[in-house]
């Protein structure tokens, strides 16, 4: 593959039928792919396996052939790879990056409640920083002991391990200065009922992948922060970024699984032909 070869690609969660949000994700990647006469990759984000199920992967693939999409090479399944996030948690860990945390969400609640004016990320308060205090002996004891655990990045110390400061570039614009310690704080990156992230697992199949331009909706654009400095840590390549609006309802409402009527399996039954949907999904075919 030349290294100026573009490659995107498209990765929903199999825990639903795709909707009408979820083709035009797909279909913004497939076509910036297909008309640089690069790459276009399907991959299947299923490290949830309490919600994940093999029918709905089973549905992705069929509605996305249906709308008249194509992919290049085998489909990369998540859950296939849990081995390969491993590896990556043990390298941070070997540097002293991650610690385990013991916290329940109901503990974090309290003492985020107790602090008053806590600090907000992108998804809530931050994580107050309770179990990175805790010395080697104690957590030791308390892994031994079969306490459930979930393992943090240490925000302070990647950061210090990193050049300082570190760009992203979203295409067509100038490039950026990353802060990710505001947006996330101690994240999480892997946990008992998850063995690895999101953030980790998507970060390291791009880099596997040669994913050279990551495509998504724009409510994902503060997730650069975090993926640049996994990146810088653990040597990846870094693509660059650009991002679509969002396709809304009716309502106003960002489009969910949960809005059932406008999953691509409803528009079918209901008789809408392909390139309908693909013209709904704000890609019209061109005449």
């Amino acid at each position: 593959m030349s290294p100026s070869t573009v490659v995107t690609r498209f990765a929903p969660s199999p825990t639903g039928f795709l909707h009408l949000g979820h083709a035009m994700s797909a279909l913004f990647a497939w076509r910036i792919a297909r008309a640089a006469g690069g790459r276009f990759l399907l991959r299947l984000e299923d490290i949830d396996r309490s919600r994940c199920r093999p029918e709905y992967a089973e549905a992705i693939l069929e509605d996305l052939a249906w709308l008249g999409l194509d992919w290049d090479g085998a489909v990369r399944v998540q859950s296939e790879h849990f081995d390969e996030y491993r590896i990556v948690l043990d390298r941070l860990a070997a540097r002293g990056l991650l610690y385990p945390c013991f916290c329940t969400r109901a503990e974090i609640a309290r003492e985020v409640s107790a602090i008053g004016n806590a600090p907000h990320g992108i998804d809530g308060p931050l994580y107050p920083g309770t179990c990175r205090a805790l010395d080697q002996g104690t957590r030791a004891r308390r892994i031994a002991s079969g306490e459930p655990y979930a393992l943090r990045l240490d925000m302070a110390r990647a950061l210090a391990a990193v050049p300082s400061p570190l760009f992203a570039e979203e295409e067509g614009e100038p490039p950026f200065a990353i802060d990710p310690a505001p947006l996330f704080g101690d994240v999480v990156l892997a946990r008992k009922d998850t063995p690895a992230s999101y953030h980790l697992c998507v970060t390291h199949d791009d880099a596997v992948q040669g994913v050279t331009l990551v495509t998504r909706a724009v409510d994902l654009k503060p997730a650069i922060h975090l993926h640049r400095l996994l990146q810088a840590l653990m040597g990846w390549p870094v693509p660059r970024w650009r991002h679509h609006a969002l396709l809304r309802g009716p309502d106003g409402k960002r489009l969910a699984k949960r809005d059932r009527a406008l999953t691509l399996r409803a528009l079918r039954a209901a008789g809408r032909s392909p390139a309908e949907v693909r013209a709904m999904a704000g890609f019209p075919d061109e005449a």
